[in-house]
């Protein structure tokens, strides 16, 4: 009896907190929920976005209050994991240009 009335109150304060968050944000929830689902129902197996994916993800999870961001399948340390891979390959060195160096011929 307890649990029951534990369960009940816990489900009225739930919803008591959804009615207070901006209908933004309820927007923004529902469509990580959509996009994560989409994601999941093109992969059986470990979820593996793809940049596009990734880039929607990680726009859409700002607008979501931060206890709602832990909860995705897409954390915030994934999301700064993708934003260090990408600087990290903006700012990698391109390979030098013009013909390579000639080798020296053994003095036989």
């Amino acid at each position: 009896m307890v649990r029951l009335v534990y369960l009940i109150g816990t489900r009225i304060f739930a919803w008591l907190l959804l009615m207070s968050r901006s209908s933004a944000a309820k927007n923004a929830e529902i469509l990580i929920l959509r996009h994560e689902l989409a994601v999941l129902r093109r992969q059986v197996t470990a979820p593996k976005p793809g940049w596009p994916d990734r880039a929607l993800l990680a726009v859409l999870t700002r607008l979501i209050p931060q206890t709602l961001r832990e909860r995705r399948i897409v954390s915030p340390r994934t999301l700064l994991a993708w934003h260090r891979r990408l600087v990290k390959q903006k700012w990698k060195q391109p390979p030098p240009t013009g013909r390579p160096p000639r080798r020296r011929k053994s003095a036989t």
